[in-house]
């Protein structure tokens, strides 16, 4: 959201990034674009998602715009409905395939009241886009509107590695939610298996507290930290740390299946290979750049010995990074955003 938000700023629009304010919300940082957050008594289930979207529906009636984008399905029903009752433009930016995530598969009331408001709002938006071919592909079809595709990769930055720690452990580092089909627990086994490696985790979800017991339990503090939510900023010096990059999920639902997260593309702009699951967007990007292992499962054998793989074949490891030097070449949010700024410019003309 940061790019996008910053990229629109830079090309003429006035831009505010709405969010939800939580009891450990940090500080605003400086940007470019206005920043506002909506307070809840609800932090979750129904009751959140009730009080939130009549906070957003409130807040966009009672101010102007021109354009407004849901991002993914939670935010969509007010951003139609004031956008209808206020004859403004309105986009979709799917991140995800929303109706297909674990939490909802095992839930199917819950799952088909979401897609009703899927199938009500997605029709009634003036553009739309996600973040793979796959779900372009997928979505289309299923609400008869184009998605375009626009992925989630970074700005192009020069690596700065002489200033960076000097480095006296090698880092294998996950980072993203800690929440259910992310295979963390697999993976914190498997460090009981790795020798000369060290893990990292940057970020915190469902799964935070389940997990650090995990770590205790497998005794492995000396090989396993959490490092908790770290500034984008933070977590792009992080990543420049690393010598190995996780992006493993269970296939649990669609849009695991064809997810291509966005930590794929950090790790190829720090140069560091990643190991990830043989699904269907990581094939065809290691297809064209080989920029990272893939695996077929979430067994804590095959981690460890694909972790092992990176850190002992040189030749294999240096191939890898030299790849994603090339690969960041394509993947950077310099040509990504063109699309981006084309698609609101027609939506003014």
């Amino acid at each position: 959201m940061i790019r996008i938000c910053t990229t629109l700023v830079e090309d003429g629009y006035d831009v505010t990034l709405i969010g939800r304010k939580r009891s450990n919300s940090i500080p605003f940082l400086t940007r470019k674009f206005q920043q506002k957050r909506l307070r809840c008594f609800f932090n979750k289930g129904a009751l959140f998602y009730t009080e939130y979207n009549l906070r957003l529906f409130f807040y966009l009636l009672f101010n102007s715009f021109d354009i407004i984008c849901a991002i993914d399905l939670d935010t969509i029903l007010p951003a139609t409905i004031v956008s209808k009752i206020k004859r403004k433009k309105s986009v979709y930016d799917a991140h995800e395939y929303f109706t297909e995530v674990p939490e909802l598969i095992k839930r199917p009331r819950i799952q088909r009241i979401w897609e009703g408001i899927a199938r009500f709002c997605v029709p009634k938006m003036d553009a739309c886009y996600t973040v793979c071919n796959s779900l372009a592909e997928l979505l289309s079809k299923r609400y008869g509107h184009n998605f375009q595709l626009i992925r989630n990769v970074p700005f192009s930055y020069d690596l700065d590695f002489e200033n960076l720690p000097l480095k006296n452990k090698r880092i294998v580092l996950y980072q993203g939610a800690l929440n259910e089909g992310r295979g963390l627990e697999q993976i914190i086994e498997a460090m009981g298996y790795v020798e000369g490696a060290v893990l990292e985790i940057a970020g915190e979800g469902d799964l935070s507290k389940e997990l650090r017991n995990l770590v205790k339990i497998n005794q492995l503090e000396n090989k396993v930290t959490f490092l908790g939510f770290l500034t984008p900023e933070d977590l792009k010096q992080k990543t420049l740390e690393a010598t190995i990059g996780l992006n493993l999920l269970k296939n649990k639902g669609l849009n695991y299946y064809y997810s291509l997260a966005n930590k794929t593309f950090d790790y190829i702009h720090a140069e560091v290979p990643a190991i990830h699951m043989g699904f269907p967007e990581y094939v065809q990007i290691n297809s064209k750049n080989e920029i990272g292992m893939l695996i077929e499962d979430l067994n804590v054998e095959t981690i460890a010995a694909a972790i092992h793989a990176l850190l002992y074949d040189e030749n294999y490891y240096q191939k890898l990074k030299s790849n994603c030097k090339d690969a960041k070449q394509i993947y950077n949010w310099e040509l990504e955003s063109e699309k981006l700024k084309s698609l609101y410019r027609q939506l003014l003309t």
